[in-house]
């Protein structure tokens, strides 16, 4: 199993932009410190739930600090980016790093973020499969043009092409979040794994996992590579000596959080919304992924494995809000929990 943390650059009551962007960037160095194998960074506009608005630069920042730590985007948000655009800077840094990053892309939702940018709401709602398309094109021509709905241009070049990367990839892996059956279905057909939320347990992701299988199959993809897709699974971690304590941590940091967070979202169109309740969604979080003792820690993670056969995981590392407690986590990840599921 591959281990990796995930950070949002969260901003918690009473802290500043630049406190959350710090402990984002010492959280990714203290992941490669530890032993960990990957950094996944995600993506938000205009709201403290994450302070980093471009995934794909931190993650160009991170590259650059580090020597053999996998540093990949959850998710660079597609539907308010030109995907050529976003596909040269993943050529690039697949290039320029031998091969450590890796491309994760999602639909995002229905926020003020596509007035900003000007993609609108067809973006959103309709565009995604269209982009999607046109982005992993990119990544794998060495010329690529487009006559779509929404892109449209002559015949150019791709440079830099991800093939002159000295590595043996061909480029850097493109990973969809899903969170839909249709969104299965649109990564299972295109052969791409899969990055699953922190929202639902084993069971829903087992579930998904054998629907991308049957779709990949229906789509005619390898049987091999049906079987050796590298799904991610995204979940909390917080350890502690006692499970009630690291519990009783994430009880009174996360909710604040997620309330400030979480309000702050402004629809494009006006739609109502409804957002989780932050203690509840705390509680779940907690009771689902490995918040606990190093053992307890283990045993769920080996646990969602045998479920699901997710072998690849990003925990949310930060849910203290502490940068001291979540240097600990990751440190008491790479030594007192990884040694048991290797």
């Amino acid at each position: 199993m591959r281990v990796g943390s995930f950070v949002l650059a969260a901003q918690f009551p009473g802290q500043g932009q630049g406190e959350a962007l710090h402990r984002a960037v010492r959280t990714a160095e203290v992941t490669e410190e530890a032993g960990l194998d990957a950094v996944w960074l995600a993506e938000h506009h205009f709201v403290p739930y994450g302070t980093c608005p471009s995934a794909i630069t931190l993650a160009a920042l991170l590259l650059g600090r580090t020597r053999r730590l996998r540093v990949g985007t959850a998710v660079s948000v597609l539907p308010t980016a030109h995907p050529v655009a976003l596909g040269e800077q993943a050529a690039l840094l697949h290039v320029t790093s031998g091969g450590r990053f890796s491309l994760g892309v999602g639909r995002g939702g229905p926020w003020v973020d596509l007035e900003v940018f000007g993609t609108g709401l067809a973006a959103y709602e309709t565009g995604f499969p269209e982009s999607l398309d046109l982005l992993v094109r990119w990544l794998r021509e060495p010329s690529v043009s487009a006559c779509g709905d929404r892109f449209g241009f002559r015949e150019v070049a791709v440079v830099p092409r991800p093939a002159e990367a000295l590595t043996d990839a061909p480029g850097p892996e493109v990973v969809v979040a899903c969170t839909s059956p249709a969104s299965v279905r649109l990564a299972a057909e295109r052969g791409l794994p899969m990055l699953l939320g922190m929202h639902v347990g084993d069971e829903e992701k087992a579930e998904m996992i054998a629907l991308w299988r049957r779709s990949a199959r229906a789509a005619g993809h390898p049987a091999e590579a049906i079987r050796d897709a590298a799904h991610v699974s995204a979940g909390v971690c917080q350890i502690a000596d006692r499970r009630a304590d690291a519990e009783e941590t994430l009880l009174k940091a996360m909710p604040g959080w997620l309330k400030q967070g979480l309000d702050a979202h402004v629809t494009v169109d006006g739609r109502s919304r409804r957002m989780r309740d932050p203690l509840a969604y705390t509680e779940l979080l907690c009771g689902l992924h490995p918040v606990g003792t190093p053992r307890l820690c283990a045993d769920r993670l080996a646990a969602t494995f045998e479920r699901t056969g997710i072998s690849r995981f990003a925990l949310l590392v930060e849910g203290s809000g502490d940068l001291a407690a979540t240097e600990e986590t990751v440190r008491r990840l790479g030594a007192e929990v990884l040694p048991h599921l290797r």
